[in-house]
């Protein structure tokens, strides 16, 4: 009479360390795709980001070189020096709203990596 069970065996100390290895190996790896994934995204918001704040320092260069030559120089026989800190102003608070814009776009998290770090807060809730 023979007997046709079959029997099990566990796959040992070495053999569950390979299996976790393989497994932390296929974890790590797909981290670092989604991390890539999401650096070509703020890579692109980023030259979006520097884009607009070129054109930022260019428009606020050409608006101080014109703006405040023509504007000085026909109300200077009027208002003399006050027109200098007129100027001043009203560049400052243009340079304020372009700043704001800037600060707005880092605010949204638009250079942040939404999805790695999703992922990493979950990768270290499951394992703690």
């Amino acid at each position: 009479m023979e007997n046709n069970e079959t029997v099990v065996q566990s796959p040992g100390l070495m053999g569950g360390i390979t299996g976790l290895a393989k497994n932390l190996f296929g974890l790590v790896v797909s981290r670092v795709e989604l991390a890539a994934l999401e650096l070509t995204e703020v890579r692109n918001h980023l030259i979006e980001l520097v884009a607009i704040f070129a054109m930022a320092v260019l428009a606020t260069w050409f608006a101080l070189a014109y703006g405040t030559a023509t504007i000085v120089a026909l109300a200077w026989d009027e208002m003399g020096w006050k027109i200098l800190l007129v100027m001043f102003v009203v560049f400052l608070v243009i340079t304020g709203i372009l700043v704001a814009r800037g600060l707005s776009m880092l605010k949204q998290g638009k250079l942040a990596f939404p999805e790695t770090m999703k992922e990493l807060r979950n990768d270290r809730d499951m394992l703690m």
